[in-house]
């Protein structure tokens, strides 16, 4: 049909199909078909495109839409929010003019919701709307619906090029060449009273997995008004008894449906018009990791998938989340405020409220928490740099809920006790809850799984995992062909890898084992020590730690091999860098502090990556690679003895001729030797 009738008669020709289904006519001043312009990518994008809504509104047939449905209210309504969306998407004014507009006015009447401003205001809001348009663009409000709605359908394929939908595929991994469809689809309306609304339902639980139809909705109110987190909804749970009772029943025999013709989790978007319901759309919800290892068990329970597909649904990045931390059960923390539990997990971090100055923030390194009152596409680069989301307002189904589920961000909505306020403090930002006031770059703790918000920096522990994780990993186990071992640098982290099904440590990062306490102050006074004597006498007091520490690992990992790497440091990582580390280091080696400091000036290095390190340390001072090989095997006879399998591999690290492996593997089996005389038993090694 393109080919014959060019772009635009083709164009009116799927029209012309809309309108006779529709029983309506695009422009007709008394009986106007109204359209909703979305896209189409073929990956989902949720909250990402542009969308349009009542579309082929002017002067003249609001007035038949008026007559039509007998409601002024209901056609201004209508009218208000295309004029509002059309300046927001088409003619890149952004939501603020308008916002500013409508909530002054909001004020002036008293009253806090857009669904209690009478015909008249919204009719009055239509000329301001359009004013600010003119205004600020130049160019007069479009009053014909075909010219509407081409401009509606180009805004509409620009949109897959905005800074919020390429990095949301950049964090997804979509392709940027698959483009996007524009849909045309005609309008059913959900602001035409109590009896009509619109929602988005899920057919279980995208947080936990469970078997539950669940979701949110609002009356009186169109898809924008849910999604946005503009409004706060109501639980679909609340639709099961009076009035919208059928709406209720007839969701959820579609929506069951949906689920087993799809074979997967269900996001479903709805409007209710007088009681009847339509479904505008259903695709792929996303869930948290937690969630996506549950379903997909259940599905395979539910004999709508096999074992091969459950393990080929869940991504490794989901099983990641699986892993994220809790707040810890003894832990009496300070509760500010709660929400809805949006995403679970916990996360610690700054109190930010600016999306920009999230991104900012985390670049640096600093660990921060993005509050707002409610998040729109704009804020998606915060959302991807920030540790969790909290917001004001909106429900489970708002785009801060959706979109952090899909990253496995920690996430709080609708949080109703605290009033953000973004520009407070000079632009800063703060908010206040229950009598408290947060300030921008305060600590906070937000925990997803119970939607608290909590005071300052809250004990975290790592959750336990449950049947279902145990079974997909069975599934998973039957099926691999590879086996797997886990970098491991300590005891802790030895056994925890066990318990997740690791065949033993493929790297254990010795440096790794003197970050903390007492550790690595002997480590700096073997880096700085002036001499041999020096070296060893700091030595001395790394064995028994190391020593401790290869046991616990060895134990954990007993009858598995362990990939020992020797000391490998960056010294920039270890040398005392502030003017407190540098002196009490110099107290406890008893130097001055001066020549301390002029120490370790000299031990800088332009590129430390290859620097004075791996194989070249233990060569330069082979004292070194004598005491973590006799800790190794000390570590290992000692295991041994006590009735367990021990195997070792040792790693010499960066290895460039074959002379310094010679060098330092001469040492490794010397004391090797050494060690099992001592012990009256050998160990086998590689």
């Amino acid at each position: 049909m393109r080919d014959i009738l060019g772009g635009k008669g083709a164009g009116l020709a799927e029209m012309a199909q809309l309108e006779r289904a529709a029983k309506k006519r695009f422009g007709d001043a008394q009986n106007p078909l109204l359209v909703s312009v979305r896209s189409g990518a073929a990956v989902s994008m949720p909250g990402m495109m542009e969308t349009i809504l009542n579309l082929g509104l002017n002067d003249e047939t609001v007035e038949g839409l008026v007559a039509g449905s007998a409601n002024p209210r209901f056609a201004y309504d209508s009218y208000r929010r295309f004029v509002q969306m059309y300046g927001d998407v088409v003619f890149d004014l952004g939501k603020d003019p308008f916002e500013e507009v409508l909530d002054e006015l909001k004020q002036r009447r008293r009253v806090e919701r857009d669904i209690d401003l009478p015909a008249d205001d919204l009719r009055g809001l239509v000329r301001e709307f359009k004013s600010i348009l003119q205004a600020r663009t130049g160019l007069p409000f479009p009053e014909d619906p075909m010219a509407q709605l081409w401009g509606a359908i180009e805004a509409v394929f620009k949109s897959w090029r905005t800074r919020r939908a390429v990095d949301y595929r950049r964090v997804h991994g979509i392709p940027d060449d698959l483009g996007t469809a524009v849909n045309v689809v005609a309008m059913v309306y959900g602001n035409m009273g109590d009896d009509s609304g619109t929602g988005v339902a899920f057919t279980r639980d995208c947080s936990t997995g469970e078997p539950v139809l669940n979701g949110d909705f609002l009356t009186n109110a169109q898809g924008e008004d849910v999604v946005s987190g503009a409004r706060t909804p109501e639980s679909i749970a609340k639709m099961k008894r009076g009035k919208l009772a059928k709406v209720y029943r007839e969701l959820e025999r579609i929506a069951a449906k949906l689920e087993r013709h799809f074979r997967d989790v269900q996001d479903i978007e709805f409007t209710f018009e007088h009681g009847k319901l339509y479904m505008l759309q259903t695709r792929r919800a996303q869930r948290t990791g937690l969630a996506a290892v549950r379903i997909a068990v259940e599905l395979v329970g539910e004999r709508l998938i096999t074992e091969d597909e459950a393990v080929q649904r869940v991504p490794p990045q989901d099983l990641d989340q699986v892993f994220h931390p809790m707040v810890a059960p003894d832990a009496t923390p300070t509760v500010i405020a709660k929400g809805l539990p949006a995403s679970p997990g916990a996360a610690i971090g700054e109190a930010v409220f600016d999306a920009d100055e999230a991104e900012t923030l985390a670049k640096r390194g600093r660990a921060v928490i993005l509050i707002r009152p409610e998040t729109s596409p704009e804020d998606f680069h915060g959302i991807v740099a920030a540790r969790a989301v909290l917001t004001a307002r909106g429900g489970m189904t708002s785009h801060a809920a959706i979109v952090a589920r899909g990253m496995g961000k920690t996430c709080v909505v609708g949080a109703k006790d605290i009033e953000v306020d973004p520009r407070a403090g000079g632009g800063a930002g703060q908010f206040r809850a229950n009598g408290r006031v947060v300030k921008k770059g305060q600590v906070i703790t937000v925990d997803g799984t119970t939607g608290r918000v909590l005071l300052g920096a809250v004990k975290l522990v790592e959750p336990k995992l449950g049947a279902h994780y145990a079974t997909l990993m069975t599934w998973a186990d039957e099926r691999r062909r590879l086996r797997v071992r886990a970098n491991a640098d300590t005891p802790a982290d030895a056994a925890r890898a066990r318990e997740l099904g690791a065949e033993g440590v493929g790297l254990c990062r010795t440096e790794h084992m003197f970050f903390q306490g007492d550790r690595i102050t002997a480590m700096r006074e073997m880096i700085v020590a002036r001499d041999e004597a020096g070296r060893r006498g700091a030595l001395a007091k790394l064995l028994p730690m190391q020593r401790a520490d290869f046991e616990g690992i060895f134990e954990a990992l007993a009858g598995f091999p362990v990939t020992i790497r020797l000391l490998d440091p960056p010294l920039h990582e270890f040398l005392p860098h502030t003017r407190d580390e540098v002196t009490t280091l110099a107290h406890a080696m008893k130097m001055p502090v001066a020549e301390l400091q002029r120490l370790v000036t000299s031990l800088v290095e332009a590129n430390p990556m290859l620097g004075h390190r791996g194989c070249r340390l233990g060569i330069t001072y082979p004292e070194i690679t004598e005491v973590q090989a006799r800790a190794i095997f000390e570590a290992a006879c000692r295991v041994v003895g006590r009735g367990k399998k021990v195997m070792v591999e040792v790693m010499i690290p960066l290895v460039a001729l074959a002379e310094e492996l010679r060098q330092q593997s001469a040492i490794v089996r010397r004391v090797a030797r050494e060690v099992f005389q001592a012990e009256g038993r050998g160990v086998p090694y590689l």
